[in-house]
């Protein structure tokens, strides 16, 4: 095999991925119509495995959802969610008091911190036509010093995300997302103040790579020591370096090296993930991702004990209505709308 690309697998629902990062999950999901309370109507739940929907029936998942696909309220402690929506919407809502509905190109950073309680739902907004979904969750870890720090969140919004763009010799136009990191004169909205990529020398970056079809772009190279993981999720042949990765499978790639991308006959799309390791112990369980068992347990208590704050909400399934539109409530009750 090609020495500057490793590792090539094939991706699953859950996706591996190289400190400093724990993992990324792809969610893609072809929702019915909504009702008036945004979620599929009562034929549609029929043979469902409610609670525990991770089974793909008529193209969809209600995943933990009763009512409404998603993830009513669940506790996170010591990393960071990124949550990057290509199509459709997600309903936050959390125990501090936040609020937001983002998607259709828009990401949600969250640093959980010391720990928080939150909900993502995936409202159902379209009542005549289906509700198609497509995200990316990737769990970035925190180092020990940040481990504990308060939670937040920030928006990244569609339209202020930048996007790079370059022409091959053939005119083939590759397209990147950047919602951390940087390339060329281009760098990402800056990321929260505790996380691992907050500091420029970990060199993390979040990219989602657009290739037209037998378009070719160079990944520019990155520093020695960092770790670098290509996700290709759609289209249909990608060769990196010459090196063949087939349809939704991901490969390690040497970040100090540059790597030439060659897209297939069709467009090609895959997310790339890169980072400094972190080299410290990482002890998961569940939503608990601490260094060591005894911070765990810690966790449990605390949580048995606080809640993290409670759920200040009427309901476990929070949506925001059928009419709302993109907005964020932070916990110091500022709001954005867009």
């Amino acid at each position: 095999m090609n020495e500057s690309v490793e590792n090539i697998k094939p991706l699953g629902f859950q996706w591996e991925a190289p400190d400093p990062f724990l993992f990324c999950v792809h969610h893609e999901d072809f929702f019915p119509k909504g009702n008036a309370n945004l979620g599929p109507g009562k034929k549609e739940l029929v043979g469902r495995n409610m609670g525990q929907d991770f089974h793909v029936k008529d193209g969809w998942r209600m995943y933990h959802g009763q009512t409404v696909p998603g993830f009513p309220p669940h506790p996170h402690r010591g990393f960071e969610t990124v949550t990057v929506v290509r199509k459709g919407w997600v309903d936050h809502s959390d125990s501090m008091g936040a609020a937001g509905r983002y998607g259709n190109g828009d990401v949600q950073w969250m640093t959980a911190g010391k720990g928080l309680q939150h909900s993502e739902m995936f409202p159902l907004v379209n009542q005549d036509a289906g509700n198609p979904m497509e995200l990316f969750q990737i769990w970035l870890n925190l180092p020990r010093a940040s481990k504990m720090v308060k939670p937040h969140y920030k928006m990244f919004w569609n339209e202020d995300i930048p996007r790079y763009e370059a022409a091959d010799a053939q005119n083939g136009i590759t397209k990147i997302e950047l919602i951390a990191g940087k390339i060329g004169t281009l760098s990402a909205p800056v990321p929260p103040p505790d996380s691992w990529a907050s500091k420029a020398e970990n060199e993390v970056a979040i990219w989602v790579i657009h290739m037209e079809p037998n378009a070719t772009f160079e990944l520019p190279a990155a520093s020695p020591g960092v770790n670098r993981r290509l996700y290709f999720y759609k289209g249909g042949q990608l060769h990196l370096n010459g090196a063949n990765l087939p349809a939704y499978h991901s490969a390690d790639v040497k970040a100090d090296q540059p790597v030439h991308l060659m897209a297939g006959e069709e467009a090609c799309s895959a997310l790339l993930l890169q980072g400094r390791p972190m080299h410290e112990p990482v002890v998961q369980y569940g939503p608990f991702v601490m260094n060591t068992k005894k911070e765990i347990d810690e966790a449990f208590s605390e949580y048995r004990q606080t809640q993290f704050g409670g759920w200040p909400w009427p309901q476990d399934e929070v949506t925001h209505g059928a009419g709302a539109k993109r907005f964020a409530i932070y916990s110091d009750g500022t709001k954005e709308e867009r």
